[in-house]
């Protein structure tokens, strides 16, 4: 069931409540302390995107395998853009880019309960409509700035509740590693240099070459060693937006 309410503080916050069930969405208009990765915030205008979030029970998946699931949220974004015409591929681990611009970031949070996961709470921001950005977010793009159209966005809200049920219902049938092959041949940056920097702001030059089912990323850098990291162990170096 699709909950839409016009405010709230965090719908990642509200999904916790155990009223809401498996593929309940909580879809807000207006978050007060809306958040994504890294601790940054989510800036989306009112009445023009869609910010929700989608309850997951997957209790059948071991805790080491959770990445599986940011897997299946970020492949069924990419098969949404793909239905409304939009070539998308995700730049690890969970931001969905339209050619090098970010369309879509995603927020996944656990409970668990001893070896396995209890609930997943999956935070989406999904521009759709929005024309203008403010110039401190570096590289947005939206679905109607890609095509040059307006969207409806709850039918667009409903197909990506579909396309995730198909993908989560492939992960339940054991079809891991189809799932798996998909979200790397469909990676930003796969196979091609680029700057990579670490948490000490230290830059490096590194090829994608794949990813761990634990999430880890393999890159290969310049020398032709192989390094492998978890997620804030690196990250992508953005190309600084031009002045004005």
């Amino acid at each position: 069931m699709i909950y839409h309410i016009d405010t709230t503080t965090s719908t990642n916050d509200l999904a916790r409540e155990p009223q809401y069930k498996h593929l309940d969405v909580i879809w807000a208009e207006h978050q007060t302390a809306g958040r994504g990765q890294r601790g940054h915030s989510w800036h989306s205008t009112e009445g023009e995107n869609i910010t929700f979030t989608v309850v997951l029970t997957p209790s059948f998946l071991p805790i080491i395998e959770q990445f599986r699931l940011s897997e299946i949220v970020a492949l069924a974004l990419v098969d949404t853009m793909a239905h409304y015409g939009i070539t998308c591929r995700i730049k690890w681990t969970n931001d969905i880019y339209a050619g090098d611009n970010k369309i879509a970031g995603i927020l996944i949070e656990h409970s668990l309960s001893g070896e396995s996961i209890a609930r997943t709470i999956v935070g989406i921001g999904l521009n759709i409509n929005q024309q203008i950005f403010p110039d401190d977010i570096p590289n947005p793009t939206s679905m109607s700035l890609e095509r040059g159209i307006t969207f409806n966005r709850e039918e667009i809200l409903n197909h990506y509740i579909s396309a995730l049920n198909d993908l989560y219902t492939m992960l339940q049938q054991g079809k891991k590693e189809d799932i798996e092959s998909r979200y790397i041949a469909t990676m930003y940056h796969l196979g091609e240099k680029h700057t990579y920097a670490y948490p000490t702001g230290e830059e490096f030059q590194a090829t994608i070459r794949g990813v761990r089912p634990t999430g880890h990323l393999f890159l290969e850098h310049t020398d032709g060693t192989i390094g492998e990291y978890a997620f804030k162990e690196v990250e992508f170096v953005l190309p600084q937006k031009a002045q004005k």
